[in-house]
């Protein structure tokens, strides 16, 4: 028995450790960045209603953009980490400047798309005008920034798959910290320094507009170019011996089809894949729109607390993205076969401490978002869902992160769409709406619920059916 036990330490512990190490900076790195979320919207709405509904509406647009992009990018992670692994290190700044021409064209052309696509849009979902013009202003400013956080991205992949997930905490925190203050500063004006600093105040301070949700916009811009300028200079002057002497910015190497072929390849189907996701819970929310507003604040704090949690299995899954590259790349594939299953099943023990965390602080955190009963009480009965939800999250994302650090991103992609899309979304739909043929009602919004049950458990195991083929080859 205890030989037993100490071969399974033998086994499991060391990568175990590896996996957790990697993955911890990389949650710190995605709370920091949704923070800045947070407090755009927790700025905009004290500043007024027409504000807050143009930056809630505005994010509605320019978020799924950017989350394409970063999934594209993030196929740099594992051909990063496939060279390093195979020691091909005098490749990588070319594969990384490749990367950058990608991430550069793809924040042009969201940016162009945020500049012109966007009140003809605003027309067709019927958004009031007021709205629609604060909502057209901050997305002018936030385009300003879509090249700088997908080249941010680009350089946060390639710190990943050098196995080097620090940088991407400190810097995303530099932007939070940048966020804050500008945010106070643009929205608020003068009126908002003088409560704030009162005498102490420098007179030309004092004049400054109130620029509102256009306000919010510019700092939404500032901190993300000031995030790529940060990560730049970190890659270029960094010391650390994570990066093994690469000379990222030695020389810069020009497009060549083959790099941006292969990370086009691989990265593709990864932002196509998150962007389903996104569409598949934006329209969702817009469905359960229509069942009035107790429901919708119930799903909303569901939604809200459920995504909090599933940052750990998110970044555990980049984690194993890494791990998997790394193995491959030193030609050791029955190393990756056990690098892959290890993380699965610790991903496992993740969503089973999420589930049980969620259940026995659900009453308490609920409270905190809203003191109408009603909503809790529904609130509280779809947490009782959203505990078996856990587990069919937490191992999609970590299959499907272990499949790219096999470069395999486009099965992936088409079982992500089926999944979602037609089990997920269509089988939701028709709960809420139907009901389970002649044994139920229309279930509303658990119905829905339900349907992501199904969606995700079916990702689960058509990923978990293709990891199983691959890792055996």
């Amino acid at each position: 028995m205890g030989a037993a036990v100490h071969r399974i330490k033998s086994l499991y512990g060391p990568e175990t450790r590896l996996l957790i190490a990697l993955a911890l900076p990389i949650v710190g790195a995605q709370l920091a960045q949704a923070a800045i979320g947070v407090v755009d919207t927790m700025m905009t709405g004290r500043f007024g209603a027409t504000s807050l509904a143009a930056v809630s509406v505005g994010s509605s647009l320019w978020t799924p953009l950017m989350l394409f992009m970063t999934g594209t990018l993030m196929g740099v992670t594992p051909i990063v980490a496939h060279l390093l692994g195979g020691q091909r290190t005098a490749d990588i700044p070319r594969a990384v400047h490749q990367a950058l021409w990608v991430a550069l064209v793809l924040g042009i052309v969201a940016a162009f798309l945020l500049h012109t696509a966007t009140l003809p849009v605003f027309e067709r979902m019927d958004v009031p005008e007021a709205v629609a013009r604060e909502a057209s202003a901050y997305l002018g400013a936030v385009a300003f920034g879509m090249p700088g956080i997908a080249l941010f991205q680009a350089l946060r992949a390639f710190s990943d798959g050098m196995n080097h997930t620090r940088p991407a905490l400190w810097i995303s925190l530099i932007g939070l910290l940048i966020n804050v203050p500008s945010n106070y500063v643009l929205i608020y004006g003068g009126d908002g320094l003088i409560d704030l600093f009162g005498a102490w105040l420098p007179t030309p301070l004092a004049t400054l507009p109130a620029l509102g949700a256009l306000g919010c916009g510019i700092a939404t811009a500032l901190s993300m170019w000031s995030m790529a300028l940060a990560m730049a200079f970190y890659t270029a002057r960094s010391r650390s011996r994570n990066y093994q002497g690469i000379a990222l910015w030695q020389r810069l190497y020009r497009p060549y089809w083959a790099g941006i072929r292969e990370l086009v390849v691989v990265g593709m189907p990864i932002g196509v894949a998150i962007f389903v996701e996104v569409t598949l819970f934006t329209l969702i929310a817009l469905f359960i729109a229509s069942l009035g507003e107790v429901t919708v604040g119930a799903h909303q704090i569901a939604l809200s607390y459920t995504s909090l949690l599933f940052m750990l299995p998110l970044s555990l899954s980049m984690a194993l993205t890494v791990r998997v590259g790394n193995t491959l790349g030193q030609g050791r594939p029955a190393h990756a076969r056990h690098v892959a299953w290890n993380g699965i099943a610790l991903s496992v023990l993740i969503a089973a401490v999420n589930s049980a965390f969620l259940w026995l602080s659900a009453k308490p955190v609920i409270a905190l978002y809203t003191a109408n009963p009603e909503i809790q009480t529904l609130t509280l009965s779809i947490i009782s869902l959203a505990v078996i939800f856990q587990l069919s999250d937490s191992l999609q994302v970590n299959l499907a992160g272990a499949l790219r650090g096999y470069k395999d991103t486009r099965i992936v992609m088409v079982i992500t769409v089926l999944s979602y899309w037609i089990v997920g979304l269509g089988g939701g739909y028709w709960l809420g709406t139907q009901g389970l043929g002649g044994l139920t009602g229309p279930l509303g919004v658990h119905g829905y619920w339900v349907g992501l049950i199904a969606g995700l458990s079916t990702a689960a195991l058509l990923l978990g059916w293709r990891l199983k083929r691959i890792s055996l080859r």
